[in-house]
């Protein structure tokens, strides 16, 4: 992406309603003004608060609220060029439950309040291989505890990915530390039982994948 068409989403994201940018002294250094007051303040209603963590271009956040519309949704990721797509897909078609939060996933609990959130998606995250980028995975011990923090006792997580290695790794995780897996799938378009929000919305690099037939992989858990 040209450095001109960057500075132009970045402008544009300035005057998006359903964009929030906060500098990171804005959430570490006090208290967030929408941190407890998401639902109240900006969407207006009690409906459930789902997350997208790692949104890309907001693809799965805009069609999951297209699918619920009773619920708010809201992408996060740290590049706003890349969910600006997402943010004017929203804006264009008036989808008042769909919002964006530029910001570090390990931020994440400084955004939020505790018990504030009721789902959250992980979506192909950059599995970080190499033992040295172990606490950069978006599903390691320590990433997991912040989002035990912001989760209603009820709440659940879903990670969808191609990679086996992040897959598995989750998995290990989460039995050696005692998590409750709810449903796992290590071939979601092979193997029936996944949720319908996982086989019928599809990423834009999620369909090079399948034109690969690279196996998607998907679980779902609930952090103890």
């Amino acid at each position: 992406m040209g450095s001109k068409n960057k500075l132009k989403r970045f402008k544009e994201n300035e005057n998006f309603e359903n964009v929030f940018q906060p500098r990171r002294s804005d959430l570490v250094e006090a208290e967030y003004y929408l941190k407890g007051k998401w639902r109240e303040t900006h969407f207006k209603n009690e409906n459930p608060l789902i997350l997208e963590l790692g949104c890309g271009r907001g693809e799965y956040t805009i069609n999951l609220a297209r699918r619920y519309p009773q619920k708010n949704f809201i992408g996060i990721d740290i590049k706003g060029a890349r969910f600006w797509r997402g943010a004017k897909t929203a804006t264009e078609n008036n989808m008042l439950n769909v919002a964006f939060l530029r910001t570090q996933i390990e931020l994440v609990d400084k955004a939020f309040a505790e018990n504030e959130i009721d789902e959250i998606w992980i979506t192909f995250p950059d599995p970080q291989i190499k033992y040295k980028r172990t606490k950069h995975r978006m599903t390691n011990s320590a990433f997991l505890q912040r989002y035990k923090t912001i989760l209603k006792p009820s709440g659940t997580v879903n990670l969808k990915t191609d990679s086996e290695f992040m897959h598995g790794y989750t998995l290990g995780l989460l039995h050696g530390e005692g998590h409750e897996v709810l449903y796992a799938n290590n071939d979601v378009y092979h193997q029936q039982g996944s949720p319908a929000e996982v086989t019928e919305i599809q990423t834009y690099y999620e369909s090079l994948y399948l034109e690969k037939d690279k196996p998607i992989t998907y679980i779902k858990f609930k952090i103890r």
